[in-house]
């Protein structure tokens, strides 16, 4: 599956692209995770159903005590390409 996430929240300058970075690794995602310039985060996101489901819901209660997920917006997107690893855009 092939998910783009984008979240809302206190989740820039508190190490949320760091903390997801490690639990898309953790997991065995592939992918992409960004500071957008609207104060959100875009995760794109490649992985099995099971893989994903995992991914939001530790996604979802951050143990990063600075960041706050507001709100995950997400859908399916065949378009995103296929990554060899998961990282942290700038």
């Amino acid at each position: 599956m092939k998910m783009h996430l984008n979240v809302t929240g206190r989740v820039q300058g508190v190490g949320f692209r760091y903390t997801t970075h490690q639990i898309a690794i953790e997991i065995g995602l592939t992918g992409t995770v960004k500071n957008e310039d609207d104060g959100s985060v875009t995760i794109e996101a490649v992985g099995t159903k099971e893989q994903l489901d995992a991914f939001l819901e530790k996604l979802n209660k951050p143990k990063n005590s600075f960041a706050r997920v507001d709100h995950i917006q997400q859908y399916e997107d065949p378009s995103i390409k296929d990554f060899k690893q998961f990282k942290v855009v700038y």
